[in-house]
């Protein structure tokens, strides 16, 4: 093999693993342990975390990419990856799906503690075995139910730092939790067409793209509810408080101005403020626990 067909198979496994979405559940673990130290978390627990915590989820994005490969051939934002496209065989998948996921739970077991393994790996096994083979064919709620497994890696980066679950990391749970389907639903209304080719159950082209909207209005009230609640809670500070009103205040914005206008530009628009509004929030609770 040459050097250059070698270097596009390592992109192909790599890509297999879906590292946009590991960034950003680095992203929220990396916060869970930096405000559960109420600092730098010690080097090599963030290190040995942080390598498990993105094994497990490109584990888990491979897995998802087996099981979901007939409907990623029909559409055209998945039809070009590996599997579909036939640049990596099933089995060999398979295999490097496994390897990395026995290896994360090792180094989180051995290198941090058994309750962050257990955790990753209870996510990873709600992510595959709920969401992808259960819920994402079967019910337009698969986003609501299945977003569960998205906020388990800030319980895994606060438990391998505290060796428990705090408050606070569950605060960031709840955020993830309800932040998902006004997300997920915001790129379902750019790319409806191809889940209803691959007749995948999203919620605009079963309940249509008005119904849509407006789950995505009240679910992001339910969303800036739960993040201010954390402050009368005592759970967050004052600092949060502010940064998460404005925040949400954007985002409810947002919201409304895809429910009123018919042109995809405001979805995509909300699609990628939820992006920076995830980030900032994850900033804004460090910055409130470690200095404010």
């Amino acid at each position: 093999m040459s050097a250059s067909a070698a270097l596009a198979t390592l992109r192909d496994y790599y890509e297999l693993g879906k590292p946009r979405i590991i960034a950003l559940l680095l992203v929220t673990t990396a916060a869970a342990m930096v405000m559960a130290a109420r600092g730098l978390p010690p080097a090599w627990t963030a290190i040995w975390t942080l390598l498990g915590g993105a094994l497990a989820a490109a584990s888990a994005g491979a897995f998802n990419c087996i099981y979901d490969a007939d409907i990623d051939a029909l559409m055209r934002r998945t039809c070009h990856r590996p599997l579909p496209m036939g640049r990596i065989s099933v089995s060999a998948a398979a295999i490097y799906a496994t390897i990395l996921g026995i290896a994360a739970f090792a180094v989180l077991y051995v290198r941090v503690n058994p309750l962050a393994a257990w955790l990753s790996l209870a996510g990873n096994l709600y992510y595959v075995g709920i969401y992808t083979m259960w819920l994402k064919r079967r019910t337009p709620l698969n986003i609501v139910i299945g977003g569960a497994a998205g906020a388990v890696p800030p319980l895994v980066g606060w438990a391998a730092v505290t060796g428990h679950v705090g408050a606070p990391a569950l605060g960031l749970f709840a955020l993830i939790f309800l932040w998902t389907p006004p997300h997920f639903w915001a790129l379902s209304l750019v790319v409806e067409t191809d889940y209803e080719k691959a007749n995948v159950p999203m919620l605009p082209n079963v309940s249509g793209v008005e119904r849509t909207k407006r789950e995505i209005v009240y679910y992001t009230l339910l969303m800036v509810a739960a993040s201010l609640v954390l402050y009368p809670l005592h759970v967050m500070g004052a600092f949060y408080f502010a940064v998460a009103a404005l925040l949400g205040a954007v985002f409810i914005l947002d919201a409304v101005r895809t429910w009123r206008h018919r042109e995809p530009d405001a979805a995509r628009a909300l699609f990628r403020y939820s992006l920076v509004y995830l980030a900032l929030m994850c900033a804004a609770m460090v910055f409130d626990r470690v200095v404010a």
